[in-house]
């Protein structure tokens, strides 16, 4: 990307911000709001897209239908931290349904991983056969969300 390509004007930023809490916005509905004709704004949208500030276009989904309502944070420690035990958990962490998302952190513990299951039950059954199972975990601190204040996948971008 060049810088030329890094620089978004107050449209573009308004345009991401629309779609990222409305992907399934019309084009035409689209460019009204921003005060565009339909063709400018849908060469926008593909610009945007070209150049990876939008990744994907997705459906968020009801987890409490889906059986997938127990949320719960995980603090993992390896036992070694060289690059080759890394990329062996980030494959695994990859691999694994229940993670929703894997952060390598600094400070106490190695990384942080948030999982969605359906009840303790099958949380006890992912940290026994699933996480417990990886070479290289050496301990693990669990936190169970009581209640998500707020889970959002918007980004600021109009300030």
């Amino acid at each position: 990307m060049t810088k030329s390509e890094k620089k978004l004007d107050r449209i573009d930023k308004k345009i991401l911000d629309t779609l990222q809490r409305n992907g399934k916005i019309a084009n035409c509905d689209l460019a009204e709001l921003v005060h565009l004709s339909p063709s400018p704004c849908l060469e926008r949208v593909r610009r945007l897209e070209k150049s990876g500030y939008i990744k994907e276009t997705v459906a968020h989904l009801n987890p409490e239908l889906l059986d997938a309502a127990l949320v719960a944070y995980i603090e993992v420690s390896l036992k070694r931290t060289a690059t080759e035990d890394l990329d062996k958990f980030n494959r695994h962490m990859r691999d694994l349904d229940e993670v929703v998302e894997c952060v390598m952190v600094a400070g106490g513990f190695d990384y942080l991983i948030k999982i969605r299951t359906e009840n303790m039950q099958t949380y006890r059954t992912f940290l026994g056969e699933k996480l417990a199972a990886i070479e290289g975990v050496a301990q693990t601190h669990t936190y169970a969300v009581m209640e998500e204040v707020k889970s959002t996948h918007i980004i600021p971008v109009i300030k």
